[in-house]
């Protein structure tokens, strides 16, 4: 856990430094197209627009920006094969790869908890207009 974060900690104690290093990579690979596009690409090798077509709701130029900062993050490979029209194919790399574990395990606490986060937000919400209801009379 980072300084000022102590209640309920389960790892150790994180230097500040450290921390904003930790921040970096968790905001990169936890946008919204990050974890979609390692997703798809740890199920195999794609080009470009078999990429585009399976993660819904990407625009070309997203898809294009978040492949460079994965490439750029070394969880990425670009192949260009030398072919008219150019042939240009993305895979996780072998460091990429290692991401799969935790952001499956993320991805199947989401799907577990879902409901209870979603009545969780209702029930708050419900909280927040009594209390807003209240204090307006």
């Amino acid at each position: 856990m980072c300084p000022g974060n102590n209640e309920g900690t389960i790892g150790q104690l994180h230097s500040t430094e450290e921390c904003v290093s930790i921040n970096e990579v968790l905001t990169r690979v936890g946008d919204k197209w990050s974890l979609q596009v390692i997703s798809q690409l740890g199920e195999g090798t794609l080009r470009f627009t078999e990429l585009k077509r399976s993660v819904n709701g990407i625009s070309q130029r997203m898809l294009t920006l978040t492949l460079r900062q994965l490439e750029r993050d070394g969880l990425v490979e670009r192949t260009v094969y030398p072919t008219v029209p150019p042939k240009v194919e993305y895979t996780l790399s072998d460091f990429g790869r290692t991401i799969l574990i935790p952001v499956t395990a993320l991805a199947e606490w989401a799907l577990t908890y879902r409901l209870d986060i979603q009545a969780a937000r209702e029930a708050f919400d419900s909280r927040q207009l009594a209390v807003s209801g209240v204090n307006k009379s």
